[in-house]
């Protein structure tokens, strides 16, 4: 395993915003029954929300799950603003395994009236990263093999070679509406589903049909994040030969007061 940089890993304090892109995976797209987008699909999270390896991810009191996404964070190493995309991997100060954690319930209710779901995606802890890796750690990071884990069960596991928009691209098309400062973060995108071994998997309007040799089932459909996560489970995700992390997941506790 790599063993991330104390330098590296201060980017993170320093940052001002995390970037999100939504269906970077073109099967991510489709088992949501979403087009391919023809541009990144971006959203904002709070620095706030982020948890450093092995912390506690908090279900909030009126929740009983949530959705986990593993995803490649590329943490910006300067100050970037209208940068080309010949120039763009230039401005890369390193690489993170992060989770974006989901309150389905949340974001479904709130897309449903037409409303923002920023606290489907911003609270507390609801952004577990790792530590920073330097780039010379990865010298190809549009093939690095991720993986989730849900009490030792795979639940994700894809390569970023199938992200349908590049970090070059993204770091210079963000960067033309957004300045991207030293530190701020970009979360590349959710692989979606994983297969499980000898099992065909097709969307149903929004539900899931899963072949078994000749046998089909017809299940409901879960978003991306391949099912929830609950109070008293554990998550291990990481990077294929470079790192991993792991958080427990607990019923949110409020503050003492002092």
């Amino acid at each position: 395993m790599a063993t991330p940089c104390s330098a590296c890993h201060k980017l993170l304090q320093m940052g001002t915003k995390i970037v999100a892109v939504g269906r970077n995976y073109a099967a991510h797209a489709k088992e949501m029954g979403a087009a391919i987008p023809t541009e990144p699909v971006l959203f904002l999270k709070p620095t706030s929300s982020y948890l450093e390896n092995g912390g506690t991810i908090e279900v909030p009191h009126s929740l009983e799950s949530l959705h986990p996404e593993v995803e490649l964070a590329v943490v910006i190493g300067r100050k970037a603003r209208d940068v080309p995309e010949a120039a763009a991997m230039d401005y890369v100060g390193g690489y993170a395994v992060a989770l974006d954690m989901t309150a389905r319930e949340i974001q479904a209710s709130a897309k449903a009236a037409g409303l923002p779901w920023t606290l489907s995606k911003g609270q507390d802890t609801f952004t577990p990263i790792s530590s920073v890796l330097p780039t010379s750690m990865v010298p190809d990071p549009d093939n690095l093999e991720l993986w989730l884990k849900v009490d030792g069960e795979t639940r994700q596991k894809g390569s970023t070679k199938d992200t349908i928009f590049k970090i070059p691209f993204l770091i210079s098309h963000i960067s033309s509406m957004m300045t991207l400062l030293e530190g701020d973060v970009i979360l590349t995108g959710n692989l979606g589903l994983s297969p499980m071994p000898g099992k065909w998997y097709s969307l149903k309007g929004t539900a899931l049909q899963v072949q078994v040799g000749m046998v089909f089932f017809l299940i409901a459909f879960t978003p991306p994040g391949v099912g929830p996560v609950k109070v008293g489970q554990k998550i291990t995700a990481g990077i294929t030969g470079l790192l991993d992390v792991h958080f427990n997941v607990e019923k949110r506790r409020k503050a003492e007061s002092c």
